[in-house]
């Protein structure tokens, strides 16, 4: 079928053409002919400005020129605006000639001069012939936004006359109206504050930096900012002011005079507060001064590992006025005040002297901590005595260590053993026991120290018992001897502030009854061998023993104490008194000379439950031996 063909072939030769077409489009519209158009890349060229010799960059990727037929190539279109478009319109020759001609000067920094041959007059005459031209109207912006930029230098560094010519050639090119107002109001400003910042400069020269009044560089400056708060130089006037003030500062801090340190920083800060000059002197010092704390700090330390705590404390004081975060001052610190108040122990520290003379070791001793305390009761706590009156504030200043636990028998016959030591139960021939029978406590002859309660012998952990407070008084005086530390009783201030435990209550464990199995007390539910119970005691208590137990059967107390309360009443260092009228408000013991009677504190196995209380005391004869009573020590710091 010819005519087939004949319409198929149209159609093809149609289509080519369209192509063909289409092609020519694309290639004129990017690359027109052989333009010798340049790369759709930006393109940057670092020319000088005529006026400052300094480089800037002119931006030629919004339009390039061919400089072959006189053709424009619009650079950054898409190919769909490229096809929309269609063949940009032409330039003439004489248009793109004198564009070449211009960007040349414009690239060669020939922005105003010379006469007649300048890269702006050179631009005006392409926009008189082309009034559109965009590169023209680009590249007048592009200089009136540098030449904008040089009137900013020029007042930043306080050249008024460059600055006015900039701007005034600024405002002869294209321009935003609020820069160029801005532009002109900074001028007006900088017109102000030149004379000052030169009286300024004076000064400086002067060495009149600071002082009263306003005839000092301080003050100018201060008033060029009030009116032109942006002024560099002013600026840097005050910057220099206050590296004076910086490095006298760190001069001081390398002669350790920290105090004229912080007065320096404090008047440099009013200079130009949270100035980064300011910050870094700050942080010099601060590596200065905590270089010095610990080396301070590190003396502190030796002379309290020597034993001079007052040389100790002064340098520690030092120390913390040259840095008060230190790092280990806290732990110095606490150190010192162990020092002063437990010998450099610590409370709760639990230690045992050894004896200087022979094998062998004293009771362990627990540290009680320095504190004060209500001692006595108060007339409305039920089992309260007149002895108790009046209740008053007793100081502890400093610790001291009591024995973790009542002497046991096997430590006193160590002492018995080393000195050939005779009792008074031995010497007088009788001792204190229980009898099964009368269910009461008896006199019994050939009873001592080394019998229990019922008279059987002792095993060695029980608590000594049938000890008088003249046997105790001789115990404690053999130790000091055998140590060469200060042993002796508790006084009566020490025990209560210990048994107590910082406890205001009835008890040391509250003001009820035990809530569990705290200590060998009188409970209900304890029986003798032939089952007997106590009339007074603590309901639905129970603990296992009628009779002392072995020492530290029990938990301690709050101070690491066992048995304070309850298993052996004990003898203390006082003499006795009806009351505590005239008492002393300290912990020492209040002994008369030749007192007969002296105090025993705490509860025993066999107390009623107004007996455990932790105020009750009752006075004895020195050499009283009973089954209730035993002892315990204390060791001075």
């Amino acid at each position: 079928m010819p005519g087939t063909e004949n319409v198929n072939k149209q159609r093809n030769w149609g289509g080519a053409l369209g192509i063909l077409v289409l092609a020519f489009a694309l290639v004129y519209r990017f690359f027109p002919g052989i333009l010798h158009v340049e790369p759709q890349t930006q393109v940057q060229t670092t020319t000088t400005s005529p006026q400052m010799g300094k480089p800037w960059v002119i931006d030629r990727s919004q339009s390039l020129v061919g400089e072959g037929d006189g053709t424009q190539a619009i650079v950054g279109t898409t190919l769909a605006e490229a096809i929309a478009m269609g063949p940009p319109a032409p330039v003439s020759k004489e248009i793109a000639a004198l564009l070449k001609a211009a960007r040349a000067q414009e690239e060669a920094g020939k922005l105003f001069e010379p006469p007649g041959n300048n890269a702006v007059g050179l631009y005006r005459q392409v926009l008189a012939g082309d009034p559109n031209n965009p590169a023209a109207h680009n590249a007048l912006q592009r200089i009136g936004g540098a030449v904008r930029d040089w009137s900013l230098a020029a007042l930043e560094r306080g050249d008024e006359a460059e600055a006015q010519r900039y701007a005034a050639q600024f405002a002869d090119l294209p321009h935003s109206e609020a820069e160029l107002e801005n532009l002109r109001a900074r001028l007006q400003r900088l017109g102000q504050v030149m004379p000052m910042l030169t009286a300024a400069a004076e000064l400086l020269k002067q060495n009149r930096m600071v002082g009263e009044g306003d005839n000092n560089a301080l003050a100018v400056y201060r008033k060029v900012l009030a009116i032109d708060p942006g002024n560099r130089i002013a600026d840097e006037g005050l910057g220099r002011i206050e590296r004076g003030y910086l490095d006298r500062a760190l001069g001081a801090a390398a002669q350790d005079d920290f105090a004229s340190v912080d007065k320096i920083l404090a008047e440099a800060s009013s200079i130009r507060p949270g100035s980064q000059a300011l910050l870094d002197t700050r942080s010099q010092v601060e590596g200065l001064r905590r270089q010095r704390g610990e080396t301070v700090l590190a003396q502190a330390r030796s002379a309290l590992d020597a034993g001079n705590a007052d040389l100790a404390e002064r340098l520690g004081k030092e120390a913390q006025a040259i840095s008060t975060d230190l790092v280990g001052l806290d732990e110095f610190n606490e150190r010192l005040r162990n020092a002063r108040l437990y010998a450099s122990f610590s409370p709760g520290q639990v230690f045992s002297d050894r004896f200087l003379d022979t094998s062998g070791s004293a009771p362990a001793v627990v540290v009680i901590p320095a504190g004060q305390f209500r001692m006595g009761s108060p007339a409305s706590e039920e089992g309260h005595g007149d002895e108790e009156d009046p209740q008053r504030t007793v100081v502890i200043p400093a610790g001291f260590a009591m024995g973790q636990s009542e002497i046991t028998v096997g430590q006193f016959r160590e002492f018995v053993k080393a000195v050939g030591y005779r009792t008074d139960a031995e010497r007088i021939g009788t001792g204190s026991v229980y009898d099964e029978s009368s269910g009461r406590m008896i006199d019994r002859r050939g009873i001592d120290w080394q019998r229990d309660y019922k008279g059987d012998r002792a095993v060695e952990k029980l608590p000594v018992l049938n000890v008088s407070w003249n046997d105790a008084h001789e115990y404690v005086a053999w130790l000091s001897q055998r140590t060469g530390k200060r042993y002796r009783l508790p006084s009566e201030a020490e025990f209560e502030y210990a048994l107590r435990a910082n406890s205001t209550s009835r008890y040391w464990w509250g003001d009820g009854n035990p809530p569990h199995v705290l200590a060998n007390l009188t409970g209900d539910g304890d029986r003798s061998p032939s089952k007997r119970s106590w009339g007074h005691s603590f309901p639905r208590y129970h603990d296992g023993y009628w009779g002392p137990a072995p020492v530290r059967s029990f938990a301690a107390n709050p101070f690491g104490l066992f048995d304070i309360d309850g298993n052996l009443s004990e003898w203390v260092d006082d003499c006795w008194h009806d009351n505590y009228v005239r008492a002393p408000r300290s912990s020492a013991a209040w002994i008369n000379p030749g007192c007969e009677l002296r105090v025993v504190r705490g509860g025993s196995w066999g107390s009623s439950p107004l007996q455990i209380r932790s105020a009750y005391r009752l006075g004895a004869s020195a050499s009283t031996r009973s089954a209730r009573v035993g002892f315990r020590i204390v060791r001075e710091l």
